[in-house]
């Protein structure tokens, strides 16, 4: 919890910009919650002190105004066109409205302003911008999204993109912005099937990223290179960094494989099998980048410079949190199917 009262009103007010965009029952209502969960943000990712902050916050603005000033214009349009409150009319209603919807989640292939934001972001805001800002828009999409080829194709290109563009980056920031996208065309193969579906495999996945910005942001590394360098002692932080990794890349031991396996279940029951396919195959290629780092860092190379001083000691509630919180990753699929095996 931030001590600041001042970061502490703003996450208020951002939270109720989520609650307030979410339990609308206007189209315009929940422009007004995305509007004052946008204003509450971009105080949070702005920073005097870091130039790169102050970009991204600028970046981020331009491109959610955007997607904002686009969703409001196409809601006029079909208020003065058609019946708003039934949405009833042309087949490309849904399409319209959920373009602007898909922008300000960083779906691709409207993705292109995702990796340059995040990579100027502290790792709180990093966890912020991969989590709670993609819940609104989501939910808003689940009142018109159809299992048609638009769908199909944002489906597809978020899946392809983020599993390709994350294999040749060296910061961890854009690895895990990649990531992201991959998650966001599951997510919205979970929302066009089932919206509870999408809301089990959103909390596990929200769960898992605060897991690896937690462990990352412990060990103070933002490179990939930077992995091999740490010290020695620090090996059960670089477990814990790297089991959450493979976690929320999806590898079947770990929590992260629950809700994939979910969705694949589902997928196939509605005879979605070269979907399904499809997005496996490139989950698995997230999951090699994912292993690449565990790997080299832990079997191939592992230097310890001495001007690498332990920078995580003295801080026992960071620990406890990251440790706690790379338990659940690791245990959470044993816990889940114990429980459905009692009941």
């Amino acid at each position: 919890m931030p001590s600041n009262p001042t970061k502490i009103l703003l996450l208020t007010t951002l939270m109720s910009g989520v609650l307030v965009s979410v339990s609308s029952n206007s189209w315009l209502g929940a422009w007004m919650g995305l509007e004052i969960n946008l204003m509450s943000f971009i105080p949070l990712m702005s920073n005097v002190k870091n130039m790169y902050n102050t970009e991204a916050s600028l970046k981020y603005f331009i491109v959610q105004a955007l997607a904002s000033a686009t969703l409001l214009f196409m809601v006029v349009m079909k208020t003065l066109t058609e019946n708003l409150f039934t949405m009833e009319g042309t087949a490309y209603t849904p399409m319209i409205i959920c373009t602007p919807l898909l922008l300000k989640s960083g779906a691709a292939p409207l993705h292109w302003w995702f990796p340059g934001v995040m990579e100027g972001l502290s790792w709180e805001n990093c966890a912020l911008l991969m989590t709670v800002q993609k819940a609104a828009p989501l939910m808003l999409m689940s009142y018109l999204i159809e299992i048609n080829t638009f769908t199909l194709s944002i489906i597809l290109l978020s899946t392809i993109v983020g599993s390709i563009g994350g294999l040749n980056q060296t910061s961890m920031r854009k690895i895990l912005t990649y990531s992201s996208i991959n998650h966001t065309g599951w997510m919205l193969t979970a929302l066009a099937i089932s919206e509870n579906m999408w809301v089990v495999y959103f909390m596990i996945y929200s769960t898992l990223a605060l897991t690896v910005v937690s462990a990352i942001k412990l060990s103070g590394v933002s490179f990939i290179n930077q992995t091999m360098m740490t010290n020695k002692e620090t090996v059960l932080m670089k477990f814990m960094m790297f089991t959450s990794l493979l976690s929320l890349g999806g590898l079947p031991p770990f929590l992260g494989f629950l809700p994939k396996w979910i969705v694949i279940q589902a997928m196939i029951a509605n005879n979605m099998a070269p979907l399904a396919t499809i997005v496996v195959v490139t989950s698995l290629i997230t999951l090699y980048y994912y292993l690449k780092i565990s790997y080299s860092s832990f079997m191939i190379l592992n230097t310890e410079p001495k001007w690498n001083l332990s920078s995580h000691k003295n801080k026992k509630t960071k620990n406890i949190t990251a440790l706690s919180l790379s338990s659940i990753s690791l245990l959470g699929m044993m816990a889940s199917t114990i429980m459905t095996n009692i009941n």
